[in-house]
């Protein structure tokens, strides 16, 4: 096909898997210019792209969740809106709604915020359920309905969630179903001690977090080459034994003491799908049991949920799963 080149200068080859895996790779680096030592979330959301999945961003304030997914956004130019989710915030306020002209004596429908490829649901927690559901359509089915009408969103489209995991006073949980919506969940830890001493340094430098192109971050991977991948993920062989491995491994969190809700079949089915992605992404067509592994924590802990006593002795969703990988036998 033909080369295609964008507006800033960016040039990828529609329909080439190994351009496509190369321009994917870059992505870290080209985002290491806004974001320090943030591989594994980076790698985690070009996961979700590839899996057409949505993210949940969980971190205390401050780790530079916003700005990751705006660095992604821009290295991948994709267009990228914020909704910042507060208790008076109406589903018509994240979906959009008929607006009434009075030019014309009609109503028109006014796009809202979650027609984009890259839509930031910044602290979802801190919103009514009603608006919270307001996204699962959008997530689940990729359109919005307004009225009686289906309205089609971009393609690309991607859901980062973000919630805080202290402050808890005044913020509405999201239910189990709406949790399961989420193809991965991600952890954004507090930076090293190197790395915080990167961030202030840059600062002091003159980096400016809302002016990306300063900071020399360009877009190196595009539409094009995400089409492409995902056509070459769903062409990565699954083996019989590594299809099995998977539903071991999520039929083991059912059986678990420690767990009141095991992983569903929805799980593993992403589970599968996020060690497909992570194998092509990794220069392999086939699935091993290390995928399985790499992909585990993030596609499974906001699926479980733990006994109140098993909570109150420490145990965390990542150490039940930590230890069923450790027991569950692995196929050669």
């Amino acid at each position: 096909m033909d080369p295609t080149t964008d507006k800033a200068g960016y040039t990828g080859r529609s329909g080439d898997a190994d351009t496509a895996r190369s321009s994917l790779e870059a992505l870290r680096t080209e985002i290491a210019k806004a974001v320090v030592g943030q591989d594994p979330a980076v790698t985690g959301l070009v996961v979700a792209l590839l899996c057409r999945g949505h993210v949940l961003l969980e971190g205390v304030p401050g780790v530079a969740k916003t700005l990751l997914v705006r660095a992604l956004a821009s290295a991948l130019e994709l267009d990228t809106k914020r909704v910042q989710f507060t208790p008076d915030l109406m589903p018509s306020d994240v979906t959009g709604s008929l607006v009434y002209d009075a030019r014309t004596a009609e109503f028109s429908f006014q796009p809202g915020p979650v027609f984009t490829n890259l839509l930031l649901a910044d602290e979802i927690n801190r919103t009514p359920p009603k608006t919270q559901s307001s996204l699962l359509e959008a997530m689940e089915e990729r359109q919005v309905t307004v009225d009686g009408t289906p309205r089609p969103l971009p393609e690309p489209f991607l859901v980062a969630a973000t919630q805080n995991p202290v402050e808890y006073e005044g913020t509405y949980p999201l239910p189990e179903a709406q949790l399961d919506r989420f193809l991965l969940k991600l952890t954004i830890p507090l930076p090293s001690r190197q790395d915080e001493i990167d961030v202030l340094t840059r600062h002091s430098e003159g980096f400016n977090p809302r002016d990306l192109r300063a900071a020399g971050l360009r877009p190196v991977a595009g539409a094009a080459d995400l089409e492409a991948a995902r056509a070459a993920v769903a062409k990565t062989t699954v083996s019989p034994e590594i299809t099995g491995y998977v539903v071991d491994l999520c039929r083991a969190t059912r059986q678990s003491p420690s767990l009141t809700l095991g992983v569903s079949p929805r799980g593993a089915t992403a589970l599968l799908a996020t060690a497909r992605a992570w194998a092509w992404l990794t220069g392999r067509d086939y699935v091993i049991p290390d995928d399985v592994k790499a992909l585990a924590l993030p596609t499974l802990r906001h699926r479980v949920q733990l006994r109140p006593e098993a909570e109150m002795e420490g145990v965390t969703a990542d150490s039940v799963i930590n230890a069923i990988l450790a027991h569950v036998p692995v196929p050669r």
